[in-house]
């Protein structure tokens, strides 16, 4: 079994740290990334962590996740998890395990962030655990939840 774990990251998470703090906290992208390297490292795993702001290219890296074949995929797909059709396809239709990821409780939020297609296919959600949601996730590839 491979110990590659994709770490993929939708629209406007570049700008955490800068985006609404009182919701997603003062962490940034950068810091999270070098926390899951240094925790992934401790667990044993590799981790690949990618951001785009564009609904097709995550479709494409859950593609790839299971072309490489990857242990796992961290997903917070941010906006698109109440939206995208595609990536609820995309998760149905490969083998590796998807986590859905997400800082805040979107359950705690507008109704329509109540809706997850992501979740609909996922293995796992951590949600509402500010920047250690990606850890949580990341621990629980790591002990074989998923």
């Amino acid at each position: 079994m491979s110990n590659l774990v994709l770490v993929l990251n939708g629209p406007n998470l570049n700008l955490l740290g800068l985006r609404e703090p009182e919701i997603y906290g003062s962490t940034t992208l950068d810091e999270i990334a070098g926390m899951l390297e240094d925790r992934a490292r401790e667990l044993g795993l590799e981790i690949d962590m990618r951001q785009t702001n564009h609904e097709g290219m995550l479709v494409d890296w859950l593609h790839e996740a299971q072309a490489l074949g990857a242990r796992a995929v961290l997903l917070n797909a941010a906006a698109y998890t109440h939206t995208s059709i595609a990536l609820l396809d995309a998760i149905k239709a490969i083998r590796t395990p998807v986590i859905e990821v997400h800082l805040s409780d979107p359950k705690t939020r507008e109704d329509f962030r109540h809706l997850s297609y992501v979740g609909m296919a996922a293995a796992l959600t951590v949600e509402g655990h500010g920047a250690d949601s990606y850890r949580i996730a990341l621990e629980a590839v790591a002990a074989g939840e998923v």
